[in-house]
């Protein structure tokens, strides 16, 4: 069988902490942030979590990190 190989783009855009636990940017930073309020800035600014049963998934993707 041959080795797997961890997925890319996911690989980009999460990042695994020394627990295991995966963190990701929130959506929403990307463009027309003049319309939005400075707290929804504030707030979007901070790293969001991956529920449990998400991230053994994501794991499987990312098996070599």
């Amino acid at each position: 069988m041959p080795k797997l190989k961890t997925h890319k783009g996911l690989k980009k855009r999460v990042t695994v902490s020394a627990k295991g636990k995966i963190s990701r940017q929130k959506a929403g930073k990307g463009h027309l942030l003049s319309g939005k309020t400075g707290r929804k800035r504030e707030h979007l600014r901070k790293k969001a979590g991956v529920s449990d049963a998400f991230s053994k998934i994501m794991k499987r993707a990312l098996h070599n990190l």
